[in-house]
């Protein structure tokens, strides 16, 4: 379905706020918003998916008028709570309109990390009393305005509603295109980190950042025992890494951070700070966008993340520009005490030809493990 007579359904229904996460499988109603919209009062890019609703339902309160939440399917754990204590017609009776790509979709080849998520979608919906319409590339105009009405009935009542979109299920023609002026990319930061990590732990973050590092470790022909690839669970891999930093004391941990996951979970950087581990770096390799779901905006460029670690308690905070600002960093905090923060800008984009781990994420798990328990 085009997104246009996807959006047109909505506005006829008087819905004309968007917030959510961006998603590779609703690039098409992504691109779209940004097309029309931009980052406006219309259109926010939130931090999380929980955060989207609860701004949605703030938007709800002020103007008496629905609200369109999107997302990916992986994120409907993190709207669970705002659902179900705030927009629930047993609680507030708040409505919002869903819009869910569907990755993981059964009998649809995905990554591992999809799989489970998308096997309990239609049923984690259902649990929480959404209705839900599936789009797919054949759904007709007609069969979305017999939806849309049946779900006009249900928001006038105060309950939500939801549309799952399949792969494929909405496309758009217009080009967008997403840069920034920083010329380092992503995969030579990565490179340039790992030859002064040695056999350092490194705890890299979801997307490419994962996918980059699996590669130049293939490309150096080094082992991936010191990696630990949070291929799912966006924003977290800051936290994983101060598990591994409080309990390997004697080794120093890398995060690979990217700017749109170290938003997600901000907190984290509060308990790292006051756990204060002496062998943690963060390393936040910020290129402000959603890059591995399109290259959507975050709002990391205008805002201060080190002083933000600082004040969390980091003992040490650190900005570069490019490789040749960061290369005395990684000198200078040689022996060091942490946690350490370094932020880095970096271009947005990828190789072409970038794969994926040949690995799965139970080898990778195993080899990591027994790494680790030989560094005791």
């Amino acid at each position: 379905m085009d997104v246009t007579k996807f959006v047109s359904q909505l506005q006829r229904n008087k819905i004309n706020f968007y917030t959510g996460v961006p998603d590779s499988q609703l690039k098409a109603f992504n691109n779209y918003l940004m097309n029309v919209y931009g980052i406006s009062d219309n259109h926010i890019i939130a931090a999380n998916e929980g955060n989207a609703v609860a701004l949605a339902a703030g938007y709800h309160l002020s103007t008496g008028k629905i609200p369109c939440v999107y997302l990916q399917n992986s994120g409907l754990g993190n709207i669970v709570n705002p659902v179900t204590s705030l927009l629930n017609d047993k609680v507030y009776g708040i409505p919002c309109v869903f819009v869910i790509g569907w990755r993981g979709e059964p009998g649809v080849p995905d990554e591992p990390q999809h799989r489970f998520q998308g096997e309990i979608t239609l049923q984690m919906l259902e649990d929480l009393e959404i209705d839900n319409m599936v789009i797919d590339k054949d759904t007709t105009e007609n069969e979305l305005d017999e939806k849309m009405t049946e779900f006009k009935l249900l928001l006038n009542a105060g309950k939500s509603v939801a549309f799952i979109v399949k792969k494929g299920g909405l496309s758009y023609n217009e080009k967008v295109s997403y840069k920034n002026e920083h010329p380092t990319s992503r995969e030579d930061i990565i490179r340039f980190i790992t030859d002064v990590a040695g056999e350092d732990i490194i705890i890299s973050t979801t997307g490419k950042t994962s996918r980059e590092l699996f590669e130049i470790r293939e490309e150096k022909g080094q082992f991936h025992k010191y990696d630990f690839l949070t291929v799912g669970s966006m924003g977290h891999s800051s936290s994983i890494a101060l598990g591994v930093a409080l309990n390997k004391p004697n080794k120093r941990v890398w995060c690979l951070d990217g700017d749109g996951a170290a938003l997600m979970h901000l907190g984290a950087m509060a308990v790292i700070g006051e756990k204060s581990p002496e062998n943690y770096i963060h390393v936040i390799i910020n290129n402000g966008a959603h890059e591995s779901v399109g290259g959507q905006p975050t709002v990391s460029m205008n805002m201060n993340l080190g002083q933000i670690a600082l004040g969390c308690g980091y003992k040490k905070i650190y900005h570069a520009a490019n490789l040749d600002e960061l290369k005395p960093i990684l000198s200078e905090i040689e022996g060091k005490q942490g946690p350490i923060f370094i932020e880095i800008k970096s271009a947005i984009g990828s190789r072409d030809d970038l794969g994926r781990p040949t690995s799965t994420p139970i080898e990778n798990k195993k080899a990591f493990m027994e790494y680790l328990l030989g560094c005791d």
